[in-house]
């Protein structure tokens, strides 16, 4: 993400240039002075979008996942507009040099404010994104690392008894609910003290005790997925 930032920055900085260039050596209208305090309210309204847009790309840059940045392109985009914003609400007050300086402030003012309520509302809409996806991580995480692990299982089986056991399991894993909640810390308990039962079993290829602690597994896991529905 830091490289792409730089080249992010050299085309930002290219377009301030250019503006900078295009603000200074046109010339203005016939007859009307040129660098008035409308003029500079304008430019000074423009720069300063470029650089909120800048610090605004800075933060979303930072992501360290693609998922993340991501998430933070609704800030960039939020910034962005800003930026058109204050074009064409800064561009005219720098073409208009004979306007009020209090009508450009007032301008460039809604301009501003505006926009910085949406990149706050955009930021508070990523962290309760972030947040909501942080809690579905931890929650959906037994089941994702229990189906890791009876899949080992199933592949390491020696015969193919243990094999069409251990094939159960994992099925009844996988389809599973995924989502966990404190209110199921017990049965879950129960699950992974069988599990480590069934690996036992399965890596002496004890085939009785398999089918046994594959057939405690699925009732535990069946259980498991009817309070999953009494808690939705």
């Amino acid at each position: 993400m830091k490289k792409r930032f730089g080249l992010y920055v050299a085309a930002w900085a290219v377009l301030l240039a250019l503006f900078n260039v295009i603000a200074f050596v046109s010339v203005g209208w016939i007859n009307q002075e040129k660098y008035t305090s409308s003029f500079w309210i304008g430019y000074t309204l423009i720069t300063a979008m470029f650089i909120g847009q800048l610090i605004c790309s800075a933060m979303a840059f930072k992501a360290d996942t693609v998922q993340k940045f991501f998430y933070n392109i609704s800030l960039i985009r939020s910034s962005y507009v800003g930026l058109i914003a204050s074009f064409i609400v800064g561009g005219l007050c720098m073409l208009i040099s004979p306007l009020p300086y209090w009508i450009g402030v007032i301008a460039c003012a809604i301009v501003l404010v505006v926009n910085m309520l949406a990149v706050i509302k955009a930021t508070a809409a990523i962290s309760e994104v972030e947040r909501i996806d942080h809690k579905v991580t931890v929650q959906t995480f037994f089941i994702k690392s229990l189906i890791i692990d009876a899949e080992t299982l199933m592949a390491q089986a020696k015969s193919e008894d243990v094999k069409t056991e251990c094939k159960k399991v994992c099925e009844a894993v996988r389809y599973s609910d995924p989502m966990s909640h404190d209110a199921l810390a017990s049965v879950e308990a129960q699950i992974t003290i069988q599990f480590h039962t069934l690996s036992e079993a399965v890596e002496s290829d004890d085939v009785d005790l398999v089918k046994a602690v594959a057939k405690n597994l699925l009732v535990l896991v069946a259980d498991r997925s009817k309070k999953c529905k009494l808690l939705k």
